[in-house]
């Protein structure tokens, strides 16, 4: 069975419409960028409401807890098969404020040494052209068409 994430596309308007992405802790990604930044997220059981996954999830990443009008997306499938489900919220956070979790893996590997990292290690308010280019490509259909055509002022 295919794994499943829940996720939150937090956006502001400034005056355009901007989104907040995040960008991978640890050594795999630390010289990654262009298609490397994601939404906050994380991975759910069954047995749990995936948006309420995706808030504990975006609190887990950042530090910010988040709450208000919730604008369901279009589920994704990423390149690897996980199926990512997503809301965009409008709201603003400082991302030189956020409080990632951790997770420790043996690093170097072989070494037999553990090594702590965050979950992400640095998070950027993008505009939508800027942000197609640093996110995830299967998260990128978050930011055209119909997707973000419903975050814009009517």
């Amino acid at each position: 069975m295919a794994k499943e994430s829940a996720g939150i596309l937090l956006f502001r308007r400034s005056p355009g419409i901007q989104v907040l992405l995040v960008h991978p802790g640890g050594p795999y990604f630390v010289r990654k960028d262009s298609g490397s930044w994601t939404i906050p997220k994380g991975e759910f059981s069954p047995s749990e409401d995936a948006l309420e996954a995706a808030k504990r999830e975006f609190l887990e990443e950042t530090g910010f807890s988040v709450d208000g009008t919730f604008i369901r997306l279009p589920s994704i499938r990423q390149k690897g098969g996980k199926r990512v489900h997503a809301w965009a919220l409008e709201g603003d956070i400082d991302p030189l404020a956020i409080r990632s979790n951790t997770f420790t893996i043996p690093w170097p590997p072989r070494s037999g040494k553990l090594q702590t990292f965050p979950e992400i290690d640095r998070a950027e308010w993008f505009g939508i052209a800027e942000a197609r280019e640093k996110i995830n490509p299967a998260q990128a259909e978050w930011l055209t068409g119909e997707p973000i055509a419903n975050l814009l002022p009517i």
